[in-house]
């Protein structure tokens, strides 16, 4: 660290102005600086500049080791920008990071929020269904966006899902001469010429109590995509209590139906891979990951288990939907790493017995789920009950 060839600097619009002496020094001994052609223009690169390639990749600083360099970033490089690629191909004394206010605490500064309680995404490529399990009553949210039409964009959408009273702040230009500030509510929304560089403070304190997904498992059917084939909400509150989801985990869901419990798992902070024979039910499966903004944590996968499991990325637990049969168990016993969650559920006569049968060989739990509701029944009301569920579930 104490010299190092790489200086990462994070840069704020007002350029130079607002740069400590030591991103100065380093950008003085930069034979080549690295950035957008916003930043080099803004730090007066000239024929040291060097701007990104389009698409963007990191391969030209990688390229120039050893040469004193400089990378600029928007604000904090370690927050949507560069700065996390970088170090993860570098050893710890090739680099150095002097990071500028980035746009959260920029924003948060204006708005007087407090920056540990607010949600921040970057929204460039992402889809808006990224928003969904975090718009609620109360919610502070911070998103930066693709360009000015992109925040229109936004409105429609918040409007066409529900959330049209959200309040809108569309920050442009933060933190230099330029910066412009405008608070409109979605379902208003009515901005013109919209800088491109922008964020979007989203504030949903006037929301209604009711609107907003739930924070845990069991979230309602009508949520989600599916023909009928889906674990019903209790059922699949217990099976997430039993699967034990944590943040980064790999879950394996066999005969995925809907994807519900993939859907659940991922909300919780962990991937899925969910095996499913059908192919309209795959299109189920594909419509609730982008639904819910999923992309990027889980995947379907149309085949039958077991031979649909071999090469796959071994998991940190399974869930088995409809059961299961003795040549799955077998196969999953065989695939398994020692310490595996396993979950499985069966309503059928054949399969409780299966499950008995597993239970009494590897041990874990076996629990009867008997649920009923209250129906009219003539003038009055009965308990209708859904068919009694039989869940065993094992560590590996």
């Amino acid at each position: 660290m104490s010299d190092p060839w790489l200086s990462i600097i994070g840069l704020g619009e007002d350029g130079l102005d607002g740069l400590p002496l030591a991103s100065r020094e380093a950008l003085d001994r930069a034979q080549l600086i690295f950035g957008g052609p916003r930043h080099l223009a803004l730090v007066g690169a000239g024929d040291r500049g060097r701007p990104w390639p389009v698409p963007f990749d990191i391969a030209p600083v990688l390229a120039a080791r050893g040469t004193p360099a400089v990378v600029l970033a928007s604000g904090d490089p370690f927050w949507c920008g560069a700065g996390a690629s970088l170090a993860a191909k570098l050893a710890p004394d090739e680099w150095r990071a002097i990071p500028a206010p980035g746009v959260v605490s920029l924003l948060c500064s204006r708005l007087g929020w407090r920056g540990e309680t607010v949600s921040a995404m970057g929204l460039h490529a992402a889809p808006f269904t990224r928003l969904r399990p975090e718009l609620a009553r109360g919610a502070q949210i911070i998103v930066t966006m693709r360009d000015g039409a992109a925040v229109g964009e936004l409105a429609a959408w918040l409007t066409a899902h529900g959330y049209g009273a959200v309040r809108m702040v569309v920050a442009e230009n933060l933190g230099g001469p330029q910066e412009r500030l405008r608070s409109i509510a979605a379902q208003d929304y009515d901005l013109k010429e919209v800088s491109a560089l922008v964020a979007v403070a989203l504030d949903g304190a006037g929301l209604a109590p009711e609107v907003g997904l739930s924070r845990v498992p069991g979230r309602p059917e009508s949520a989600f995509q599916h023909d009928g084939q889906i674990t019903k909400s209790p059922f699949r509150a217990l099976t997430l209590a039993a699967l034990a989801p944590r943040k980064g985990e790999l879950l394996w869901d066999i005969g995925g139906g809907s994807g519900s419990v993939s859907v659940e798992w991922c909300l919780a902070g962990g991937r899925a891979l969910t095996i499913e024979p059908r192919a309209d039910r795959i299109g189920n499966i594909k419509a609730n990951i982008a639904g819910f903004g999923l992309g990027a944590q889980m995947r379907a996968i149309h085949g039958a288990a077991p031979e649909a499991l071999d090469g796959l990325a071994l998991p940190d637990a399974v869930f088995i939907g409809g059961g299961g049969s003795e040549a799955l168990y077998t196969r999953l016993w065989e695939l398994l790493p020692e310490g595996t969650r396993l979950v499985a559920n069966g309503v059928t006569l054949e399969t409780e017995s299966l499950l008995a049968s597993l239970h009494a060989r590897h041990g874990g739990s076996l629990m009867r789920v008997d649920i009923a509701q209250a129906e009219p029944l003539g003038r009055m009301r009965g308990w209708s009950a859904a068919r009694p569920q039989v869940q065993w579930s094992v560590v590996r």
